[in-house]
């Protein structure tokens, strides 16, 4: 049996949050598994040192995590065979207020889950015979302390058969973050700005139709400003046309000034939603409070 270590484990934003979901929908703790696939790739690292002969190469294993399966914890876990479609990695156990470690319990069923050969599997592109268990564990918590908004902690795991411990691993989130906007060839922002004409040309002698044209701008300046005032406060257009173009790197005091504002809007928003979700609280428990008055539980 081998024993390697996995590189790096992915996960996709909308498995996470669908995990993270499940754990806080259910009125317990919850624990299930882990699919998904697991890929072998070799990496000849590159150096310049005139020095070293050669460069040693080494295999690379990424596990990505696809799909789950949750019950509630005192179940026992539904362990089946693995088949082509879909590979057993491991499992996870979410539970409230608890410290983000295994416990002894974690490592006993993790022991029983790696110690069977018939959940073993091997790696896409292996160029030679592996069988690797399923070796991941997945740890999910809540604070110790109630709050208001919902606040999540996770840390990923995998079982040395070699070592009987936990290894922490780094978990990578598909799609969210910046380590993954290297994936995308191209990006074209999407402003929420509207429309405007940015040069307010004033009239030209030479061409006497310029007036009018120049008289339509100013108008459709002024309602431009009006709608402009809504998304960044006290910036005019000609103030903001400085902000575009090839001479937008002379004015970062202004762009600063601009992202401070919009981040004194984001904090003040933050702020009535925390309001209003402790209002919206307090009124689920005034509800409750009638409902069983009502009924005569009280």
């Amino acid at each position: 049996m081998d024993d390697l270590p996995i590189n790096k484990i992915q996960i996709s934003g909308t498995t996470l949050t669908s995990l993270l979901h499940r754990l806080f929908s259910s009125p317990g703790d919850i624990h299930g598994l882990l699919f998904g696939h697991v890929s072998f790739s070799t990496t000849t690292p590159l150096s310049d040192d005139l020095t070293s002969a050669t460069s040693s190469s080494g295999p690379t294993l990424t596990a990505t995590i696809t799909n789950f399966l949750s019950i509630p914890s005192h179940f026992p876990l539904p362990l089946h065979q693995n088949d082509n479609s879909t590979l057993l990695l491991g499992w996870f156990s979410g539970r409230r207020k608890t410290p983000l470690r295994p416990s002894l319990n974690d490592s006993q069923t993790t022991l029983s889950l790696t110690s069977s050969s018939s959940y073993h599997f091997t790696p896409q592109d292996s160029p030679c015979p592996l069988s690797l268990p399923p070796s991941l564990f997945l740890l999910l918590t809540t604070p110790f302390q109630e709050q208001l908004i919902h606040t999540h902690e996770y840390k990923c795991y995998q079982y040395r058969v070699s070592s009987v411990t936990f290894e922490p691993r780094s978990l990578d989130i598909v799609n969210i973050g910046p380590s993954f906007r290297s994936n995308y060839g191209s990006f074209s922002p999407i402003s929420p700005f509207p429309t405007m004409a940015c040069d307010l040309r004033g009239p030209n002698a030479m061409v006497e139709d310029e007036k009018i044209e120049s008289l339509v701008g100013i108008k459709r300046g002024l309602k431009d400003q009006k709608e402009l005032d809504l998304c960044a406060e006290g910036f005019e257009i000609g103030r903001l046309g400085k902000l575009m173009g090839s001479d937008a790197s002379n004015y970062t005091a202004e762009l600063e000034s601009l992202y401070d504002k919009m981040l004194v809007k984001l904090d003040s928003l933050a702020r009535l939603v925390e309001k209003s979700s402790a209002k919206v609280l307090e009124q689920e428990n005034h509800n409750m409070k009638l409902r069983s008055k009502v009924a005569g539980l009280e």
